[in-house]
């Protein structure tokens, strides 16, 4: 089974995706560390860009898994391969293997390259002997062949004949617009394979939102090559995706693609390369999206308390995720307690510390609070409650590093049309009263530096954190300005990041909740001691 990766090539297609060549040879390394058989650079000699890509990739990577493949089409009508440039470029580019594009529809082949059907045939034969005699392994890409097929199934099948018998290692039938159903790509690519006897693959497009079920049909009809995405990249919507194609390839139907141990990289992989196209990973991503083996209601925390695997198809461990325990107003006491040892903290099966929190939960919740994407703040709830104790008598108040006497927020709108934006915190920490005035270039940024002011001297901790995201949302069910809001704040240290929420009707104040939030939890996360 070939795992044939295209994401520099057809991935790079994608709408906002613009790759540079250290961001390819950095994507390049990272499939290679996963263990794909073929990765696909791109198409040299077409821009420079990629011609510079396989200079470098073939001085500056050593491939352990992987082979390099560059990507062309086939000679040009009534020329000769020998002679053509851009099959001269395919050759100059130094990679061991070359994909050529080939027209299998009859109506591209005669409208798109204005020629016969007859020369398009002798185009493949020449082209990929030429490519053989030079020493190269040949895949060849049959382009809207199952469109073609489905217009003139004679004539598709003879472009396939044409390019195994001119010594193809491969031929791959591309949906190329999209439009086919699993059926329709099983059934033809079992016929295909039955007729000619090629060695098959295929390569599908996401159009109808079947592009990983439709590579899976060809592979239960007997196709042997896959050609898929990182993520899913790709023109339009997207291409099939590399992670699911091979999760599924592994772990239900039980064949090795991967060398030893990849798998357990695949999530890594996934946000890796999602970092380097500058893309927000898609949190629903199934096997590799943060949410992929998250649960929030609480029929289903009861069950896994029992047995993780009566809601998970798999162990997310195998494919390096992990589960996360969601606490919201559905939340259970299975749920919280989950969640508790998910944060490490073991709430000693106490039903009624338990029973406190889930309450406490869904009553904040009601006032506006989320924290399915707040464990810090949720945390910070937690040990609240545990300062209570197990019969909810003991100090109610909170564990914190420093106590606000006041704040406020200032912005000046100046006759030049610019903004000022300065704050004022009042604070109380390890007895010490503390004032601090700080700018910023908004009252959010400029409260958050005042506090930093404020609080670095008597903990030097703060020097770490930084703002990592900010996210106000206003709340439904309310009337515009007047409206609760809620502030989510990502806050990181170097080393890990923590995100904490807070509510109000002023999104400052909002906002300062948030803060202190994340603060506190920094802090508690750093070793230091409370103060108050």
């Amino acid at each position: 089974m070939h795992i044939f990766d295209t994401t520099l090539r057809d991935g790079a297609q994608r709408e906002g995706i613009n790759l540079s060549v250290a961001d390819k040879l950095t994507i390049a390394r990272h499939l290679d560390d996963f263990g794909v058989g073929f990765i696909e650079g791109g198409w040299p000699g077409a821009n420079p860009r990629d011609t510079e890509f396989f200079a470098r990739a073939r001085e500056e990577i050593t491939f352990r898994h992987a082979q390099l493949v560059a990507f062309g089409a086939t000679r040009r009508a009534g020329g000769s391969a020998a002679d053509d440039l851009q099959v001269k470029a395919l050759l100059d580019s130094g990679a061991p293997v070359v994909t050529l594009v080939a027209k299998a529809h009859d109506r591209h082949v005669e409208l798109a390259l204005r020629t016969t059907l007859d020369e398009n045939l002798e185009m493949v034969r020449d082209t990929v002997s030429h490519l053989r005699a030079q020493g190269r392994r040949v895949f060849v890409d049959c382009e809207h062949f199952f469109d073609g097929y489905a217009a003139n199934p004679a004539y598709a099948k003879a472009v396939v004949r044409a390019a195994s018998e001119a010594g193809a290692d491969v031929v791959v039938l591309c949906d190329t617009n999209g439009g086919m159903l699993p059926a329709q790509i099983q059934a033809v690519t079992a016929t295909v394979l039955a007729d000619t006897g090629a060695r098959l693959g295929i390569h599908a497009q996401d159009d109808t939102g079947c592009a990983v079920a439709n590579t899976l049909a060809a592979v239960d009809a007997g196709a042997t090559h896959v050609q898929c995405t990182a993520n899913g990249y790709g023109e339009r919507v997207g291409n099939a995706n590399l992670f699911p194609v091979v999760a599924a390839l592994e772990l239900k139907y039980g064949r090795t693609v991967l060398p030893e141990g990849a798998l357990a990289e695949m999530t890594r992989i996934s946000h890796a390369i999602a970092e380097v196209v500058n893309l927000t990973p898609s949190t629903h991503q199934p096997y590799v999206g943060v949410s992929a083996f998250a649960h929030k209601a609480g029929l289903h925390a009861s069950a896994i308390k029992v047995d993780p695997d009566l809601y998970q198809h798999i162990d997310p461990e195998l494919v390096g995720n992990r589960i996360r325990m969601l606490v919201s107003d559905m939340a259970g006491r299975a749920s919280i307690e989950l969640k508790g040892k998910e944060l490490g903290i073991d709430l000693g099966g106490d039903r009624a510390l338990v029973g406190r929190v889930v309450e406490r939960v869904k009553e904040r919740e009601l006032a506006g609070y989320s924290y399915e994407a707040a464990d810090a703040s949720f945390e910070l709830l937690l040990r609240d409650e545990l300062r209570r104790g197990a019969d909810g008598a003991g100090d109610a108040a909170p564990s914190r590093f420093f106590r606000v006497e006041s704040w406020r927020a200032i912005t000046e709108n100046r006759p030049d049309g610019t903004h000022a934006n300065e704050a004022t915190v009042k604070l109380w920490a390890k007895d010490e009263r503390l004032l601090a005035t700080a700018e910023g270039n908004g009252p959010v940024n400029a409260l958050d530096r005042a506090l930093r002011v404020a609080l670095e001297r008597i903990y030097p901790e703060l020097a770490k954190f930084a703002l990592r995201d900010y996210k106000v949302r206003i709340l439904e069910g309310r009337s515009g300005t007047d409206s609760t809001t809620r502030v989510l704040i990502s806050t990181g240290d170097g080393d890990a990041e923590w995100s904490t929420v807070g509510v109000a009707e002023n999104v400052i104040a909002a906002s300062w909740h948030a803060l202190e939030d994340a603060y506190t939890y920094g802090l508690l996360r750093a070793g230091v001691e409370p103060a108050e």
